[in-house]
């Protein structure tokens, strides 16, 4: 990475190259970890994790140049933050807080007075609203069983269609929605199931689906403009029974 950066023989992309503009990329990384992941594709996972950890060697490449850390220093404070939250595997201590109490309290020592105030904006929206409820539940602020979480997207999904039915076009009907998926999280997480992996699994579930249904329709020497809502619908039909 340090030839790859050397101002007199290194390459041009590299040379380009910020902190801002790698992440894009280590976003886009870690989603294809993720997907090799997902699918079963372990043959691949080695070079996708590969890509994963350029990302933290470029960053700390970055770093290194303007005197800010070293890749060293990165596994360094990993190794001292796994011993912190391990007391009881590393320094034979009894376990007396829990995961989240001690994360908790590294985030006041960096400076977060409040409980959510360094949960990322930019995190995916599920993901983010998944972060959320699990730190307000670490405070006891959580349903006391998943009977309250399935009660609250009930009465999510009647605002919704009250809603609708009152402004289909409205703020407040766009906002209930956002309500609704919140409270459908929680569900999510009740169940100790990652959200944005379940509608991950959901979009490659539906594609694969619909990928099929086209097929079918190709078949005919037909497009699906050609075809209508009712035979599509047969064809999801038929895919669904051959599954």
């Amino acid at each position: 990475m340090a030839k790859l950066r050397c101002p007199e023989s290194g390459c041009e992309w590299d040379l380009a190259q910020r902190f801002e503009t790698i992440v894009p990329h280590t976003i886009e990384e870690a989603y294809e970890v993720a997907d090799t992941i997902e699918r079963g594709a372990f043959d691949e996972l080695k070079a996708e994790l590969g890509d994963l950890l350029f990302q933290v060697i470029f960053y700390s490449q970055l770093a290194k140049e303007e005197q800010l850390f070293d890749f060293n220093d990165v596994v360094t404070g990993l190794n001292a933050k796994l011993q912190a939250r391990h007391p009881h595997i590393f320094a034979g201590e009894q376990v007396q807080e829990n995961w989240e109490t001690r994360k908790h309290q590294a985030r006041q020592k960096r400076g977060a007075r409040l409980l959510l105030e360094d949960i990322p904006t930019n995190m995916p929206s599920l993901s983010a609203a998944y972060k959320i409820q699990k730190r307000v539940a670490s405070v006891g602020f959580d349903w006391p069983s998943i009977d309250g979480a399935l009660d609250k997207v009930r009465e999510e999904v009647q605002e919704v269609t009250e809603a609708i039915e009152h402004d289909p076009t409205s703020e407040h009907c766009a906002e209930e929605i956002g309500d609704l998926l919140f409270a459908v999280v929680n569900v999510a997480r009740h169940l100790n199931r990652d959200p944005e992996q379940l509608l991950r699994q959901a979009n490659r579930k539906f594609s694969h689906r619909f990928n099929q249904v086209e097929e079918q329709i190709l078949t005919t020497g037909q497009v699906l403009t050609d075809v209508g809502l009712e035979e599509m619908e047969a064809a999801w039909q038929a895919v669904k029974e051959r599954e």
